[in-house]
């Protein structure tokens, strides 16, 4: 729109005005008025020209929208005035807004953005539960045999696939050297039912998925240009895979990452799992995706899985393993898994400091409204109307969130490239940046901020209040006390929201504290750990499989500097891998339907001692015994407690059907954790000399660097197999670490909120705090002319500063009662209402409020009272 029409009708205007008050003047003159009476005898009764000018404009179209252009550029040159003043509100906004407008975009991408699957409010994923007539529904993975009926007899899914995660080796190629890989396995339908399908290529095929196929592999976008240069030619190429050639048959999407972010190929489920596996109905290793029918809702798609459950478990009471319930949920939710909560309490933790930032801007207005309290006076009595004084107040607070609202923006963006860069294992963090709808939410926050700052300093300045500013005389001390009362009360409600920040991040940060400090059961210091597995293609017999692991054990342990080596199926705080039924041969039969389950790994005899697991009782595995004859198991301290109450274990037997023949208890070592932070589980070890495991876990013992072993180690390996890849080289610290990462960054960002929220808080208050010395300054001058004491005149201010943080701490302390319960869930071997926390929370607080009072307290007690005397 252009503005010559407005100008020029504002020239007119003039002219016009200009001519009357010439007329009135003339009448003046002729009534014998002289020149000089004549003149103000025409304003007088011509009346205020700037009022008539406002009325006037009133009365023309646009004329509001020209006003507000006035009242901007009279914003913008006010706040050019102040800089200081504006770039502190800004900056405190755009921290504020850039916060909040980062954590909306994390929130929406991972947790509100819709799947980018075909109507993906109809995925369900699906599940079994209820081995027992008193378990809690829960979310355990499916059996081959069990999905094969649901997929035959369900009544409510348009489609059911299957999806298994798992790990496999790509052999070098062309100098390339051997990679391990995190892959999935999944039904030839998956695909169509997720409604996705290839970029290049094609789908799997009925024909593909079964045991008698040709091997074939889709591949991620990622991998097919980082290991194949992106050639199309690779299509209908073979590549091995553990050792067996697949043929390429597709290229993935480059958004495709299903069903976990780190999924770089897939391969046909049936194809790759053995036919035992597939059609038990008490293997439980499987994930079921679900497509349900128009008009058919989760809950029923449930029931009805559960009826053909609970008929698949009365045909087979006799197994003790097979479920009697199906559950299901979005898939959604399943992919988002544990991280919802978190994420929701820290965007919960940004609107607090976003709160935080406008009450500071609010007080920086009031503050400067104060100080412009007798120009406001002046304008009004000249006839400007509150309303329109108001709009100025609300409009200068828009500038400031608009500028701030644009630093945000840009902080919000660098601060969602570092996370999407440094949290690549997060589910969704594809799905994670700024669109429109970001844009949006941030246009609307920046007008609420507006709002919120602009009203609370507008309504400081109204009716009586500025017109009351005409009668303080300088030496008043009771013209700034409203003022200065609202201050008090908006900093409390700022103190209150710190207090709720900092005793969240308290716990968050105890919490994470006593995680990584948690007894593993194991030696965690100079201990290295690296993954590795046998394809089964190369290593099919048992002979094969032990002969590898004796010679690879016997090379590590002799490099120089090695204290001990020794292999498990998975290191403790690596996981679980996998429980199975068991019967103990002296105990009598169990109740049909009832049986026993523990965690199942391998180990090679000298893995307790290198990994520092205590033998509370017996002896370690017989080095002499191997293949068939490593009949023997040891059991840790929970599997005797849980099974073996009151009686000695060692000389029992365990039958383990699975890949185990009838073993003997021959020891009894201390409990380890299976995951950081969970309660450790039963245990139940077999020799690995008995050539069963192909997948596990290298450990490296050395206090002389145990990081320097990886590279000889990996010659090693490469010399015993050259297309065998080495992977997750991590030191138990740096394992911890990484399965903890969610936990740190949890608490890291919380302590960073609540660490600014107590910056601005600290700010707020001691500009308070030099506020009110300032309105008081002739005050405390005659107190001190009069013999007041500078410590009784500092005392007292500082009093006065303290007054409210201490209240804001006691509504603070309030709710974080309530707050804290709500982060029970996400707290380790700590309460919500734990009193040191509390107690440290409450200390800083006062101490960082103090230092605040301090320094403006103690300026005041050093005023000159002569000085102050003269202050008009």
């Amino acid at each position: 729109m252009r503005w010559w029409p407005f100008r020029k009708r504002d020239a007119d205007l003039e002219r016009e005005l200009g001519s009357d008050l010439e007329l009135e003047e003339e009448e003046q003159r002729e009534g014998g008025i002289s020149a000089d009476e004549a003149r103000y005898a025409a304003l007088r009764a011509f009346g205020n020209p700037a009022l008539v000018r406002e009325q006037t404009r009133a009365v023309w179209s646009w004329n509001w929208l020209e006003s507000i252009r006035r009242d901007l550029g009279f914003s913008l040159r006010t706040l050019r005035r102040t800089p200081g003043f504006a770039l502190i509100a800004i900056l405190v906004m755009g921290l504020g807004i850039g916060a909040n407008v980062a954590l909306f975009t994390v929130v929406r991408g991972v947790l509100l953005k819709p799947l980018p699957f075909e109507d993906p409010n109809r995925l369900a994923m699906l599940y079994e539960w209820g081995l027992h007539g008193n378990d809690v529904k829960g979310y355990n993975t499916v059996a081959g045999g069990m999905y094969a009926e649901w997929k035959k007899q369900n009544q409510s899914f348009s489609s059911l696939a299957l999806v298994r995660g798992s790990r496999v080796g790509l052999s070098g190629t062309g100098g390339q050297l051997p990679e391990k890989l995190d892959s999935a396995e999944f039904s030839w339908d998956l695909l169509r039912t997720l409604g996705v399908q290839p970029a290049l290529g094609r789908d799997f095929s009925q024909a593909d998925d079964s045991p008698a196929a040709n091997a074939t592999v889709l591949l991620s976008w990622g991998l097919w240009k980082r290991r194949f240069g992106g050639d199309p030619a690779i299509l209908n190429h073979t590549i091995d895979v553990d050792a067996q050639p697949y043929t390429v048959i597709g290229i993935m999407p480059a958004w495709f990452n299903f069903p976990a972010p780190s999924t770089q190929l897939w391969t046909p489920v049936y194809h790759d799992r053995p036919e035992e596996q597939m059609t038990s109905v008490s293997i439980h290793t499987l994930d079921v995706v679900g497509r349900l029918k128009p008009g058919a809702s989760a809950a029923q798609g449930a029931e009805d899985l559960s009826l053909i459950s609970r008929r698949i478990h009365d045909a087979h009471l006799s197994d003790p393993f097979v479920f009697r319930n199906a559950s299901s949920r979005p898939l959604l939710d399943h992919l988002v898994g544990d991280i919802k909560k978190p994420l929701y309490m820290l965007l919960g933790a940004t609107c607090c400091l976003l709160l935080i930032a406008c009450l500071n801007v609010a007080n920086l207005l009031v503050a400067r409204a104060a100080a412009r309290r007798k120009e406001l006076a002046i304008r009004t009595a000249l006839g400007g109307g509150w309303p329109r004084l108001m709009r100025e107040r609300l409009l200068e607070s828009l500038l400031l969130s608009a500028a701030g609202g644009a630093l945000g923006l840009l902080l919000a963006f660098a601060a969602i490239q570092w996370l999407t860069r440094i949290r690549q294992d997060m589910t969704r963090v594809e799905s994670i940046h700024i669109d429109g709808v970001v844009a949006a939410f941030t246009v609307g926050i920046i007008v609420l901020c507006a709002l919120f700052s602009g009203l609370i300093a507008a309504f400081s300045t109204s009716g009586k209040r500025i017109l009351g500013a005409l009668h303080e005389a300088s030496r008043s001390v009771s013209g700034g006390s409203a003022r200065a009362a609202l201050r008090k009360g908006l900093l409390t409600v700022e103190v209150g929201l710190t207090v709720v920040l900092l005793i969240g991040a308290g716990l968050l940060l105890k919490s994470y504290q006593r995680l990584r400090s948690a007894d593993m059961g194991c030696r965690t210091q100079d201990v290295l750990t690296m993954h590795l597995g046998l394809p089964d293609a190369r290593y099919p017999t048992a002979a094969q499989r032990a002969n590898f692991f004796d010679t690879l054990l016997a090379g590590v342990r002799a490099l120089p500097g090695v204290d001990a080596a020794a292999f498990v199926t998975v290191a403790p705080g690596q996981g679980y891998w996998a429980d199975w039924g068991f019967t103990i041969v002296e105990h009598p039969p169990l109740p049909q339907g009832s049986g026993l389950s523990a965690l199942k790994l391998w180990a090679d005899p000298k893995y307790f001692a290198a990994m520092g697991v205590p033998l509370l009782r017996g002896r370690t595995f017989d080095f002499g015994k191997r293949l068939d004859a490593a009949n023997e198991v040891i059991i840790s301290q929970s599997f005797a407690d849980q099974y073996f109450p009151g009686e000695n274990p060692v000389g029992k037997h365990i039958n383990a059907p699975l890949r185990c023949h009838i073993a003997e208890v021959v020891g009894i070592v201390g409990d380890t954790r299976s995951e950081i932070g969970e309660k450790p589980l039963p245990l139940m070890y077999f020799p690995l000399g008995a050539g069963v495991e192909t997948v596990g876990t290298l450990v490296i013992r050395s206090s002389h660097g145990v990081e320097q072993y990886a590279l000889p180690v990996e010659r090693i390996v490469a010399q015993m197999d050259s297309d065998l890849p080495i992977s997750d080289v991590l030191t138990m610290n740096q394992l911890f670490g990484k399965h903890t990462l969610d936990q740190s960054f949890n608490a890291t960002l919380l302590t960073a909120f609540a660490t600014l929220s107590l910056l601005l808080a600290a700010v707020g208050l001691f500009g308070v705090m030099s506020y009110i010395a300032g309105q008081r300054t002739t005050e405390i001058g005659i107190r001190i002319a009069l013999g007041a004491k500078h410590q009784h005149v500092m005392r007292k201010m500082l009093m006065d500063g303290m007054g409210p943080a201490v209240l804001g701490l006691a509504v603070g302390l309030a709710a974080s009662l309530e707050a804290s319960r709500l982060m029970r869930d996400l707290l380790y071997e700590i309460k919500p209402l734990d009193p040191a926390v509390f107690a440290a929370v409450a200390a800083v607080l006062l101490a960082v409020a103090a230092f605040a009072c301090f320094v403006p307290a103690w300026r005041a007690s050093r005023l000159d009272p002569m000085q102050a005397l003269r202050t008009e």
